[in-house]
């Protein structure tokens, strides 16, 4: 009876921990797909947009020390279980931000969702690893790792699958999904699970952490703010160089903390090991070449011209390749060493990135997508754990492995911060320059329908006025020139007259290329509705002009000469006016349906070109991770550290 009950309280222990990581693994890729159809949404721009991913990687690493701290203190259950609440209440206000409307809302709800997700996997791993039996333990972390890869694999698709249920306009259910999943666990664990704690616990190192992510927020928005394309002025801006003096006058004070910390969060020994220190490096660089995955279903929905939220499905091919790279790198570790098997992966990395920029953004098709996607995956898998981990644990003390663990996963995880922050600059760039191509694109001129008497009236005036006798009869009167209603130019450049509306503009920056010929309609459509009612009251008042100066002059006592029949003929064409401008702009929409595919086609390659300059960040990045292993040599195995 007490093995069947102890057997029953393993299996609840392990569902309630391996849900709360399924869903904290699932939220940070569910995110993905949805991210362009957030920031439209909530009229954000892409280098803001991209601050709900950032934001998260950056509170996530930062929380992941502090959690861990608290459950040594508080115990396990209770430190998970706040932090499942955590992770709940920010999914829900990341929902009602949609309510409210506001891109500020989510950021916070993104920091609290954040906040409770460092400390669900780091409790899970460590509640496994020390209360399952031994016999168990193996099973318990295997199942761990698995759940947590499987969840990050299907994360973007199901936030594209959701988006394709719910709709796009009813985003905030990718959050609302986490709401029944988290009263789960709270209500059953604070139930059952039991409250491990350790008894000798350091002291959290609060200051080390607090200027270490002021440091890091700093660099990421002096960063984001630098435009590479106006490197000189930009770095010189307010915006940016502030920033980053303030991460320089940091650093000094982060030593100085680490230094007094009890347990600090970064043990500087670290870098006066030149093995350690150039394994961090490489694991900065991966973290930037990680964040490249970000924007593959940004970029899949752009090169296959599918709709905004459904590239999330592509990420299983990268999930599935990195799932076949991952395990197998661990394996020919063993036989190769982790130098080897790390190279190889920022190889392939490099490779794919090149055929992504060289091949599949030039000639787009599925086949081209997919072989760019499926080298990215295995280089990821190759370098995204186990030879860096490895790297580390070979050059740290047995008794340090855990905090030498965590001092690399933060490294790396910063350099998945600071990543996205530069990466999307590169977006909102190549979104400018759509703007400007597709307006250069819409017809210049559109011809007006065929006005009843238009040519009638232009060849009788010019008739009447060749006439000795009825020129001087016409001499003060001004007759309007029927021949400029034949075309009516389109300016809807920054010269026109007309200022289309801020919300059509945005409109265009938040285009897809599934969408931009209907939204370039609209902005055409607004032109019109703008420009029209004074085209057609100055027309209309020129022709009636001329119908009041003939009937003055017809009704002069010594005036031989009736206009009754042109009056009438004026009038109707005055009456036409209005109903031949109607449709004149069904003409020029008609006009412009016809350019769609050179309207998508030019908003394909030219936000391609965006894509090509993020993953040339990749291809450079790897570059730089492979010239760093050159340098890095193995601790000979005869010797203790």
């Amino acid at each position: 009876m007490n093995k069947s009950n102890t057997k029953k309280s393993f299996v609840l222990v392990m569902i309630l921990y391996l849900l709360g990581i399924f869903m904290g693994a699932i939220d940070t890729g569910i995110v993905t797909p949805a991210r362009t159809v957030i920031q439209n949404n909530l009229l954000v721009d892409e280098k803001t947009g991209i601050w709900m991913i950032t934001i998260y990687t950056l509170a996530y690493a930062a929380s992941i020390p502090i959690m861990g701290k608290l459950a040594d203190m508080f115990g396990r259950k209770y430190i998970y279980l706040a932090s499942i609440f955590l992770f709940g209440l920010g999914s829900l206000f990341c929902g009602l931000a949609q309510e409210f409307n506001s891109f500020t809302v989510l950021l916070a709800a993104r920091i609290v969702q954040a906040l409770g997700g460092g400390g669900i996997l780091p409790v899970a791993t460590a509640e496994f690893g020390t209360t399952f039996p031994p016999e168990k333990r193996g099973m318990a972390l295997g199942l761990v790792g698995g759940v947590y890869g499987i969840a990050n694999i299907f994360g973007a698709s199901a936030g594209s699958a959701i988006l394709d249920i719910f709709g796009k306009s009813n985003w905030q259910f990718i959050f609302y999904v986490n709401l029944p999943i988290t009263l789960f666990i709270l209500i059953a664990g604070f139930l059952c699970l039991p409250n491990n704690r350790n008894d000798n616990v350091k002291k959290i190192d609060i200051g080390g952490i607090l200027i270490l992510t002021v440091m890091i927020l700093a660099l990421m928005y002096g960063l984001k703010n630098i435009d590479f394309f106006d490197f000189k002025s930009t770095l010189i801006s307010t915006s940016v160089y502030p920033f980053l003096t303030l991460f320089g006058i940091l650093i000094p004070f982060f030593i100085l903390a680490e230094k007094k910390a009890e347990d600090p969060v970064m043990n500087l020994s670290y870098f006066t090991n030149s093995r350690i220190m150039i394994t961090f490096i490489i694991a900065f660089i991966t973290g930037i070449v990680l964040m490249g995955m970000i924007f593959v279903p940004q970029f899949a929905e752009n090169s296959l011209k599918i709709a905004s939220g459904s590239g999330g499905y592509f990420v299983i091919i990268l999930g599935l390749f990195a799932g076949v790279g991952a395990p197998l790198s661990g394996k020919l570790i063993d036989k190769y060493g982790p130098k080897m098997i790390l190279g190889l992966g920022f190889l392939i990395s490099l490779l794919g990135s090149l055929f992504l920029i060289f091949v599949a953004a030039d000639q787009p098709s599925m086949l081209m997508v997919n072989i760019s996607l499926v080298l990215m995956g295995l280089g990821m898998g190759f370098t995204m754990g186990t030879p860096l981990n490895y790297m580390m644990l070979e050059n740290a003390k047995d008794e340090e492995s855990n905090s030498a663990l965590a001092a690399l996963s933060l490294v790396r995880s910063i350099g998945t911060a600071i990543a996205p922050a530069v990466m999307v600059g590169f977006l909102a760039h190549a979104g400018v320059a759509v703007q400007n191509n597709v307006m250069n694109l819409l017809p210049k001129e559109v011809s007006m329908p065929k006005l009843p008497y238009a040519q009638e009236l232009t060849t009788e005036i010019n008739e009447m006025k060749s006439n000795p006798m009825m020129k001087n009869v016409l001499a003060t009167v001004d007759m309007p020139n029927f021949s400029y209603l034949e075309k009516i130019e389109i300016n809807m450049n920054s010269s026109s007259d007309y200022q289309i509306p801020d919300e059509l503009m945005d409109k265009i920056k938040s285009s897809d290329v599934t969408t931009i010929t209907e939204n370039s309609k609209l902005i055409a459509g607004s032109f019109f509705a703008g420009m029209a009612p004074d085209m057609i009251s100055n027309i209309q008042t020129g022709i009636q002009n001329g119908i009041d100066e003939l009937t003055v002059v017809e009704s002069m006592p010594q005036s031989s000469v009736s206009f009754r029949d042109t009056i009438e003929k004026m009038t109707v064409l005055k009456d036409a006016v209005p109903g031949a401008f109607d449709t004149a702009k069904q003409n020029y929409l008609a006009e412009i349906d016809q350019r769609s595919t050179v309207i998508e086609s030019e908003f394909q390659k030219t936000l391609n070109s965006g894509f090509k300059q993020v993953y040339l960040t990749v291809t450079i990045s790897s570059l730089i991770g492979l010239i760093f292993l050159c340098f890095y040599r193995r601790k000979p195995v005869n010797k203790q550290g």
